[in-house]
Formats: C-alpha cells, structure tokens, sequence
C-alpha cells in the first residue's frame, strides 16, 4: 500500500510544438506495482494549453482544482474543479487553462499506456 501527498512526487514539464504550461507527475504506477492502471496528475498553469490529440486508449480524468475547457465534437466545454471526463481511444481532444490558477487534473491510464 502507497500513501502519499502528490506534490511529493517531482513534477516533470511536457513538451511540444503547441504545449505550453503543463507538467506531469507519475504518481501511482508500475514502479509502485499498479499492475493495471498509472495515476497521473496534470497541472496546466494558467494560460497553459494541451493542444489536440489522440491516442489508443481511453482515459479517464478528474478536475480537482481551477477552471478550463475542452475541445470535443468542435464544441468547446468549461471544465471545473469535481467535473469527471472519459476520454475513449482515439478521441481527438484540447485542454486549455482559462483561469487564473493552476488546472489540477487526476488522469487515469492503463497500464500499456505511457506512464508520462
């Protein structure tokens, strides 16, 4: 068993050509023997963007603290804190940070999915 305070865990900057503002941290994952799922925490600083992707599996998040929006169907939704998302395989799908704090997002992976 893990018991942990998140921020414990150092948080590592996700880059690429459209992201900005946003780090991750692997906090429950194979190397704590999760056999079958990875808990990340995404923090998107204000302002920060995670441009349009999609990938193989499903996921599913959490808002645990600040405000945004996602992108689905062309259609943008404001997302806030105690708002849950699934997100199936192959959804193409943007998150941006319109408040003035940090977006807090709880993501779950499953265990053939990158860990970061």
């Amino acid at each position: 068993m893990k018991i942990i305070d998140y921020r414990e865990v150092a948080p590592r900057e996700l880059t690429s050509a459209a992201m900005h503002g946003v780090t991750g941290r692997v906090v429950l994952g194979k190397a704590d023997g999760a056999d079958n799922f990875c808990m990340r925490v995404i923090e998107v600083a204000p302002g920060g963007v995670i441009p349009p992707h999609t990938h193989p599996w499903e996921h599913e998040q959490f808002i645990h603290a600040g405000r945004g929006r996602i992108l689905r169907d062309g259609a943008w939704t404001d997302i806030g804190p105690g708002n849950v998302l699934l997100i199936p395989a192959d959804v193409e799908h943007h998150i941006e940070n319109t408040g003035g704090e940090p977006l807090v997002i709880v993501c779950l992976v499953p265990n053939f999915a990158p860990e970061l």
